[in-house]
C-alpha cells in the first residue's frame, strides 16, 4: 500500500515550486489562484524572495502548503492508500485525499498562520529539539518544571521537540542534558508551537474550521493528534482543531501506518525531512521524494 507524507514548516526554500509553475499549466493557474486568494503575489517571495521573507510565518504556511498540493496535484498515478502530514502538512494530506479543496484548504492554512503569529506575539514562548532521550524521560522532566514546557512533536525515535514558555524550555533542556540527552538545543521558531501556549490560535482557527466544508476522502488520513486512520469529516475537523495544542505524534503515525499495511512513502512537497525520519522509524520500507 502506498502512503502519501506531506512536510511542514521549516521546509521552505527560496525558488521553491518555480520549476512547477514554469513546467506545468495546471500548476501555473493553480499558483495564479492562490495569489488572488491570499491578497498578494506569494510567488514573488516563494520563486525570489529572501530566506528572511519565506521564514515569516504568514508566508512560509501557505508556501509549503502550495508547494506540496501543486506538486501532488501535477503528479501521474497519484492514488494514495493513505496520506499523513507533519502539522501544517495536514492540510496538505486533506486536500490530496480530497477531504477539502483547495482554496478552503488554502484560506484555513492562512488563518492559522496568523492565529499562531499572534499567539507567539502574546507571550515569550520557544521549542527546543531533545536528542538521545527516550519519550518518557522527556515527559517526566517536562511535567516536573514549574511552568508550561511539553513534549510538541515526536519525530522519530531518540529524537524529540519540546515547546513552552521561554524560561521553562531552558530549565527542561539542562534537566535532559544532565539526564543524558547528546543534545537539548533551542531553536530559531517564532513561538512554542503544539503546546498549550497556542490556545489563542486554537479558538480562532475552531471557527474558522467549523464553518469550512468537508468531505468524505478518498483514502484515510493518518492524523498527529490521534496517529490512527480517520475518515469521517467530523472527526477529522475536531483532530484538526486539537492539533495546535496537542503533540505532532509523526513516529506514532508511521508506525501505525506500517501496522496498517503501507509498504512505501512518498514525501510530497519541498525538502526531504519527513523520508529521513521515516527511514529513522522503519528502516525496511521504502522511501522516496516526489
Amino acid at each position: 500500500m502506498k502512503a502519501y507524507i506531506f512536510p511542514g514548516q521549516g521546509a521552505q526554500f527560496t525558488g521553491m515550486g518555480k520549476e512547477l509553475y514554469e513546467n506545468s499549466t495546471l500548476a501555473k493557474q493553480l499558483f495564479e489562484q492562490a495569489n488572488k486568494i491570499l491578497g498578494f503575489r506569494i510567488t514573488d517571495i516563494m520563486f525570489e524572495g529572501t530566506p528572511e521573507e519565506l521564514k515569516e510565518t504568514k508566508v512560509t504556511q501557505p508556501a509549503v502548503f502550495l508547494h506540496s498540493v501543486i506538486l501532488a496535484k501535477t503528479l501521474q498515478d497519484f492514488k494514495p492508500d493513505m496520506v499523513a502530514g507533519h502539522s501544517l502538512g495536514e492540510f496538505s494530506a486533506l486536500v490530496a485525499n480530497g477531504a477539502l479543496s483547495f482554496e478552503d484548504g488554502l484560506k484555513l492554512v492562512s488563518k492559522r498562520a496568523l492565529a499562531m503569529q499572534k499567539a507567539c506575539e502574546i507571550a515569550p514562548s520557544t521549542m527546543a529539539a531533545v536528542l538521545s532521550l527516550d519519550d518518557k524521560t522527556v515527559e517526566d522532566i517536562c511535567a516536573a518544571i514549574d511552568g508550561v514546557v511539553v513534549a510538541a512533536n515526536y519525530n522519530c525515535p531518540g529524537q524529540l521537540v519540546i515547546s513552552g514558555e521561554y524560561a521553562a524550555v531552558e530549565l527542561a533542556c539542562e534537566k535532559m542534558k544532565e539526564a543524558g540527552a547528546k543534545r537539548a538545543l533551542i531553536l530559531p521558531v517564532g513561538g512554542a508551537f503544539h503546546s498549550p501556549m497556542m490556545e489563542p490560535a486554537r479558538e480562532e482557527l475552531a471557527a474558522a474550521i467549523e464553518a469550512t466544508q468537508f468531505a468524505t476522502p478518498t483514502c484515510p488520513v493518518y492524523q498527529n493528534v490521534t496517529a490512527t486512520a480517520v475518515s469521517l469529516p467530523d472527526e477529522i475537523k475536531k483532530n484538526l482543531i486539537t492539533q495546535l495544542t496537542a503533540p505532532v505524534r509523526w513516529t506514532q503515525s508511521v508506525n501505525q501506518m506500517i501496522a496498517d499495511g503501507a509498504t512505501s512513502f512518498t514525501e510530497v512537497g519541498p525538502g526531504k525531512v519527513l523520508v529521513g525520519l521515516v527511514n529513522k522509524i522503519n528502516k525496511e520500507v521504502a522511501t522516496a521524494s516526489a
